[in-house]
């Protein structure tokens, strides 16, 4: 099974690495004009149509699990960064590592347990400071 495993991957891997290239746009776009041109021959036919939306309902179909798979990829390794970042700082809290596991409701009380800190920091800052920290997490909030 691993075996099968590490085979699908290899597969995806260089499936998503065609499909971003500009090979694969230049195919597409090549497609939809061979298509396009075809059409006065077989004269505009349910057929002719059939084939094209066919076509693209499978690759679209396909390219929805591929991005998936990339996402899940990238999100994985940028949090086991985070996490490596989070261990090596001293004095951050190691409450945070594999967060992303927790629930969303877990996640929200640690956000709201911030941002009362981040109030009682403020009592002790100076205006300018505190106005920054509150900016900054209002522009985090609205990304």
């Amino acid at each position: 099974m691993n075996r099968i495993n590490r085979l699908f991957e290899v597969l995806a891997a260089k499936c998503t690495a065609f499909a971003g290239s500009s090979t694969a746009f230049a195919l597409a776009l090549l497609m939809i004009v061979a298509w396009l041109i075809t059409g006065p021959i077989f004269h505009f036919s349910a057929v002719w149509q059939l084939v094209i939306n066919t076509g693209t309902t499978i690759v679209t179909f396909l390219m929805v699990f591929l991005i998936q798979r990339a996402q899940n990829k990238d999100i994985l390794s940028i949090h086991v960064k985070l996490n490596e970042l989070i261990s090596a700082q001293e004095g951050a809290s190691n409450r945070l590592i594999n967060i992303e596991s927790a629930t969303e409701e877990e996640i929200l009380e640690v956000k709201r347990n911030f941002e009362r800190l981040t109030e009682e920091i403020c009592t002790t800052l100076p205006e300018e400071v505190c106005q920054n920290i509150i900016e900054a997490a209002d522009d985090d909030e609205a990304a």
